[in-house]
């Protein structure tokens, strides 16, 4: 699949980004086994972008510049077993469950994450998306504010003046399947400091729907409607608009003529879907009728960096998602730029 223009100039633009920060992204992998981690992983260090951490016992002719940790060996262990036991012992988790858990590697890393002896997790290769994501809910914090955990697809398409020149946030097309209107505004909100965070671009925020500006009745279309206000309440400084149907949101006549006045109808670079049928199908579409690429999905609302590969990901798809996580991190380690 030929990967946009979009896309190869933002991952180059944020490599050199990376490159100029004062120190290096500690990103770890809790699945260090695996051979597309393991590739990515040696690109990464050998490229000097970020210092990715395996977890796992390394394999025979490990590549340089790459941190293997074996949880069974590890002493941090036992640190994180304190860290899980102090979270969850008000659900009626004992000290030796925590010591157990804490050392499954997919718990293992996202204490060490939570802990900030990494600075972002990419994971899920290996793991199914539902058990990835519980360890992160288990074991790192949400944001001050923010309720529940959501994702955002960063996309890019052929067409560079859609969007943020190709660059797209799409949510939430794979953690909450049915949000209410309060929860569609925390979705949109987070959605929009991941804009500002990745694409390093001013959010541009549309809440979609089969209407535009009451174009049709119907209590889906309420949910946009009441989730709009819940933003406005909120973040008054956000510039979002909705209910808005996506050729209103992307194409400028279209926009200016359905929803005259609106200040992101027809520009929106920020996608807020419905519901996780739209989303998850929407993204998709994009991919494989549009030539688009996904770059990478971010879990967004959680106090640290983490991004999902899925288990048919390719050496790219984890190389893109370590990077984009590293981006993340950025703002937390003296960037120098």
């Amino acid at each position: 699949m030929h990967i946009p223009e979009s896309a190869a100039a933002f991952i180059t633009a944020r490599i050199e980004r990376l490159r100029r920060l004062n120190r290096k992204a500690r990103i770890v992998f809790p699945e260090g086994d695996d051979g597309r981690v393991l590739q990515a992983a040696a690109r990464l260090a050998r490229e000097e972008i970020l210092e990715p951490i395996l977890i796992g016992r390394p394999p025979a002719g490990a590549p340089g510049g790459v941190t293997f940790i074996d949880p069974a060996e590890s002493p941090l262990a036992r640190k994180y077993a304190e860290i899980y036991y102090e979270r969850r012992r008000a659900k009626g988790i004992t000290q030796m469950e925590a010591a157990d858990i804490a050392r499954h590697r997919l718990y293992f890393a996202a204490l060490m994450t939570m802990a900030g002896d990494a600075d972002g997790e990419v994971g899920s290769a290996v793991h199914t998306t539902a058990e990835f994501v519980r360890s992160i809910l288990q074991c790192i914090e949400l944001r001050p504010g923010f309720r529940r955990l959501s994702s955002a697809h960063i996309m890019a398409v052929q067409d560079q003046s859609y969007g943020h020149k190709g660059l797209f946030v799409f949510s939430d097309a794979a953690v909450i399947v049915s949000p209410t209107p309060v929860q569609l505004a925390e979705i949109a909100i987070a959605s929009a400091d991941t804009a500002r965070a990745v694409l390093e671009t001013e959010p541009l925020v549309a809440l979609l729907s089969f209407s535009t500006k009451g174009s049709a009745k119907h209590k889906e279309v309420d949910k946009v409607v009441e989730a709009l206000r819940y933003i406005r309440e909120r973040a008054p400084e956000l510039n979002v608009d909705g209910e808005l149907q996506a050729d209103a949101a992307l194409v400028p006549e279209v926009g200016r003529s359905k929803a005259p006045g609106s200040t992101v109808a027809g520009c929106a670079n920020v996608l807020i879907f419905p519901d996780l049928n739209s989303a998850n199908i929407g993204y998709k579409l994009v991919e494989r009728l549009g030539s688009g690429a996904l770059l990478a999905v971010v879990l967004q609302g959680i106090v640290k960096p983490v991004s999902i590969i899925s288990r048919g990901c390719s050496v790219e798809d984890a190389y893109n998602a370590a990077i984009i996580t590293a981006l993340q991190a950025g703002g937390a380690l003296a960037a120098t730029v």
